[in-house]
């Protein structure tokens, strides 16, 4: 039996959007987005990825959000409250947040090993190319940092929904945006920039491919945190009198401004510095910026703000998975919070070891020929996000029907787009989503080059 005495609330519309911005814009908007972008196209990658962000992913988080705060429960309980036979989609989304906490930490981990090495004036040390592997070769300093960021993670959590997920976010997420545009307009006058700034902005159709469209819709599960049960969980939080069609247009704007930020502070900087060869994951935030900034006047200040911006936006996704798994275990057991974040908090330590360690000392142990930390990823991202996404839109088109969210949009004000949101949810959403899904496991399998 689901507990939902005393559940706790966001105090409002401002603090629910920049919690639920403070969710989606983390590591996907900083690295993965302006490294998609640089090798999708540019321009046309950005027009096609506007274009999906509202439509695809708007009808998406809008049915996420309704759902939790219609029954007021975390996705587990959610589900099986609107139909019971339909429990289990709640448990397919529970396990997105349960399998990436451990290994998204431990990217944030290494955040802070490099912002450290920065604000310490080791800039010079962190731009070698031998820093990074160095770093993840040592048996107990990844597994540190590891463990540091997870401290300050569960200690956000530990405060509540008020005092620390939507705090938190109302002070990150204002800086977050203030250092963004500060960096890209810095970046944007490096000699040399304008290339970049032309490639990243000027859509080129010319470059227009499926693949093009298959990473941007890819970039979308990560960019929103769509089918985490993150959204199911902070929808629960939001009380009735909160408009969620604003809400989520608000919540879109700002993540997508994050992405479009990353992109200009990074893009043009890599294409002056490093003649526009922009490394993907790990290799472009933790090899190739560190040498971009050591080229750039006045580099290692931007290297540290940088870094700390990383830092924040890693942080408030963090929480809102930690708190989305804090959430389903007091919605089930009605434990209290402490007790619930010290296990949860062990847990994912125990789970990160493999991925801290993966690329480092266990580097020789692979799972169907992947570290750790990439399986993990490709697991959580590539196949059960996707499926969970398609489940949601066939229990919302085709089980509770449109209706049914729609009326919850209605108890605020009329819903707007009522009619496109049936449409995408119904019929384009599903078709997007199994393309999705089969290009990244055919692609992950070397079957369809992606």
């Amino acid at each position: 039996m689901e507990n939902t005495k005393n559940r706790s609330n966001f105090t409002g519309k401002i603090g629910f959007i920049l919690a639920a911005a403070g969710s989606a814009v983390g590591l996907g908007n900083i690295w993965r987005f302006p490294y998609l972008a640089a090798q999708y196209g540019g321009g046309i990658f950005l027009l096609i990825y506007i274009i999906l962000a509202v439509t695809f992913g708007f009808a998406l988080m809008i049915a996420e959000i309704a759902i939790g705060r219609k029954t007021g429960l975390s996705c587990v309980g959610a589900f099986g409250k609107l139909r019971k036979k339909f429990a289990f989609i709640g448990w397919i989304e529970a396990a997105v947040p349960i399998i990436v906490l451990p290994y998204y930490s431990v990217i944030g981990g290494w955040v802070i090993k490099y912002f450290v090495s920065f604000f310490t004036g080791n800039s010079q040390a962190a731009a070698a190319d031998t820093f990074f592997y160095d770093f993840m070769s040592s048996p107990a300093e990844p597994l540190l940092w590891f463990a540091v960021f997870m401290i300050l993670t569960a200690a956000t959590v530990l405060m509540g929904v008020q005092k620390g997920v939507e705090n938190i976010s109302k002070i990150l997420m204002p800086v977050l945006v203030v250092l963004s545009l500060f960096i890209a307009v810095y970046t944007m006058f490096i000699p040399g920039a304008v290339d970049g700034i032309i490639y990243y902005i000027k859509p080129d159709f010319s470059r227009f491919s499926i693949n093009t469209v298959l990473a941007a819709m890819g970039q979308l599960f990560y960019s929103m945190s769509i089918a985490m049960g993150i959204m199911v969980t902070y929808g629960s939080y939001l009380k009735k009198d909160v408009n969620i069609e604003s809400s989520v247009k608000h919540i879109e704007i700002f993540d997508t401004a994050v992405a479009f930020l990353a992109g200009l502070m990074i893009i043009p900087a890599v294409f002056a510095c490093s003649d526009g060869n922009v490394g993907q994951g790990p290799g472009l935030m933790f090899v190739t910026l560190p040498k971009v900034f050591e080229t750039m006047k006045g580099g290692s200040v931007i290297g540290i703000l940088f870094f700390l911006l990383v830092f924040f936006a890693a942080l408030t996704s963090s929480v809102s998975m930690m708190e989305t798994v804090v959430s389903i275990i007091m919605d089930k057991t009605g434990l209290k919070r402490k007790t619930i974040c010290v296990i949860v908090f062990a847990g994912a330590f125990l789970l990160g070891v493999p991925a801290s360690l993966g690329n480092g000392v266990w580097q020789h142990i692979t799972v169907l020929g992947m570290d750790f930390l990439t399986f993990f990823d490709f697991i959580s991202n590539s196949v059960i996000m996707p499926v969970a996404a398609l489940l949601i839109c066939i229990f919302v088109g085709y089980v509770i029907k449109p209706s049914a969210i729609i009326e919850e949009l209605d108890k605020t004000s009329p819903m707007k787009y009522r009619k496109m949101f049936a449409v995408i949810i119904k019929y384009f959403a599903p078709v997007c989503i199994l393309l999705i899904l089969f290009s990244s496991i055919f692609s992950a399998f070397g079957i369809l080059p992606i």
